[in-house]
């Protein structure tokens, strides 16, 4: 149990980015009704955002 704690805590950038700014950004995206280019579905746009995102907050250490 400790272990599976330490390694969420470890990446906790990109556990929060997949957990919160995907789902912000999908929501954002179908709100304002843009579409996407290639027909991207807004939640495959908001998980490659937060991967994005994630990954350079959890190499860089922090979000700005």
């Amino acid at each position: 149990m400790t272990f599976v704690l330490k390694t969420i805590f470890d990446y906790g950038a990109v556990v929060f980015a997949f957990g919160f700014i995907a789902p912000l950004t999908m929501q954002i995206i179908t709100r304002a009704g843009i579409d996407l280019p290639f027909g991207l579905a807004p939640l495959m746009a908001g998980l490659i955002l937060a991967t994005v995102w994630g990954g350079i907050a959890q190499y860089r250490g922090r979000w700005i």
